[in-house]
């Protein structure tokens, strides 16, 4: 895996019926992530979302 896919290890993951997700953005910081995650919320407000810490070793 490249270093550059190791620097984003947040994510937005929105989630959808039948335990399908989106991923909305990645992020280097989770204050980064918790804070575009607040302004998805107020754009989106019946979405379903979160944020996930996305381990290196897990992305394929």
């Amino acid at each position: 895996m490249p270093y550059r896919d190791c620097l984003n290890p947040w994510i937005i993951v929105r989630l959808l019926p039948n335990l399908q997700r989106i991923v909305v953005g990645r992020f280097r910081s989770w204050s980064d992530a918790e804070g575009h995650l607040k302004v998805l919320r107020r754009l989106i407000p019946m979405a379903s979302m979160i944020v996930v810490f996305d381990p290196p070793g897990d992305r394929v």
